[in-house]
């Protein structure tokens, strides 16, 4: 497959791109009508709510007595008091400010200071909500103006059925959501940055790698392939251990380990919660039998391995306050502009009203990591 990528006509290899933090204000921010992971199912129990930020908007997740999950606007529309301030009996959200009272699909169900026959003027109120659904261990919310009864599929993990994550994380990030998605697809800085002994046995050390890719859906695939040899955590699947790995929009990398008889899915998500800031979600599904014992270490594992990239995060953002362009070289660079490719023809596709096209072609990536 030929590389269309490294070097394009008239251009040179190390080709300077306008960073996100410097674009018009309109590409920094989230993409609009996707479902977004919110929080994992585990963290929302019957009776309870939660407020979140999720692309800006301020968002109340809860979960009634009979166990559904539903996501409101974090605001009584009365007098913009937050929700989460007031009471929740498993059934309405209660304002603590005035005491209106709204169902969970945001019907206003009482206003105690209005008296006949003034008390149907609550039935005309509705506070804003937003599709809310929950699957593998997850609960997604639907960021955009869909039509409700046409929303996309869930964004779900294959060949698991609902099984739920055995480990999960999630840390925030201070960038925004292009820069956050590029570590996923960033291969240069694994042996720089991620150096723990319990992931790479020899820190610093690169090899040269060809990856062969495919566009799919809303993004790119790498074909299955061997493991590392130097990752110890690929050792437990014993031998001919393979690995395949997709990025999706409009952020998300699945990667799925298969052994010859066990296999491992990671999942990581990003959910901005800002323009500038973004949290990343890492959930792990898996089918060894014997490493629940061990669910507190592989948290551990995760939550450091994420950690390294946040601390390089912290560091970029730094610079990136200067607004310089930055460069993209090469094959090692290449799913960076992918992404960015990916990103302008979801933009534009949803600014025409025409269904989106992936832009990308095969190729055959040849980099050192």
């Amino acid at each position: 497959m030929e590389n269309k990528h490294t070097v394009e006509s008239g251009e040179t290899p190390a080709r300077q791109t306008p960073s996100p933090g410097a674009r018009k204000p309109h590409s920094l921010r989230p993409l609009q009508n996707f479902w977004y992971f919110a929080l994992p199912s585990a963290a929302l129990a019957r009776g309870k709510m939660k407020a979140i930020k999720l692309c800006s908007h301020s968002v109340l997740l809860g979960r009634t007595n009979d166990g559904k999950v539903f996501a409101m606007r974090d605001l009584c529309p009365h007098r913009s008091t937050p929700l989460h301030q007031g009471q929740f009996d498993g059934e309405e959200i209660q304002c603590h400010y005035h005491g209106w009272k709204f169902a969970p699909d945001g019907r206003c169900t009482l206003i105690p200071a209005l008296c006949a026959p003034q008390e149907h003027f609550g039935d005309r109120i509705r506070n804003a909500t937003f599709p809310c659904r929950e699957a593998q261990g997850a609960i997604w919310v639907f960021i955009g103006d869909r039509d409700r009864e046409h929303l996309p599929e869930l964004p779900l993990v294959p060949d698991i059925g609902d099984a739920q994550p055995q480990a999960y994380c999630a840390i925030p990030y201070p960038l925004n959501c292009d820069h956050t998605a590029f570590t996923f697809f960033d291969p240069a800085h694994v042996a720089f940055v991620h150096s723990s002994p319990f992931i790479r046995r020899r820190s610093h050390t690169i090899r040269d790698k060809v990856k062969e890719m495919k566009p799919v859906g809303l993004g790119w695939e790498v074909k299955r392939h061997p493991v590392p040899p130097d990752n110890l955590f690929y050792k437990l699947f014993g031998k001919n251990a393979t690995t395949g790995i997709q990025y999706l929009l409009p952020g998300t990398r699945i990667e799925r380990v298969e052994g010859e008889k066990y296999w491992a899915v990671s999942v990581a998500t990003i959910a901005s919660t800002t323009d500038e800031e973004t949290v990343v979600h890492q959930a792990f599904y898996w089918n060894f039998p014997y490493l629940s014992p061990i669910k507190g270490l592989i948290r551990y594992l995760i939550n450091h391995f994420l950690h390294e990239d946040r601390i390089y995060a912290i560091k970029q953002r730094e610079g990136l306050a200067a607004q310089v362009p930055f460069m993209l070289i090469g094959d090692a660079d290449a799913q960076i502009r992918w992404f960015q490719e990916l990103r302008q023809a979801w933009l534009y596709a949803e600014a025409e009203g025409i269904p989106f096209k992936n832009p990308l072609t095969a190729q055959t990536l040849r980099f050192r990591s």
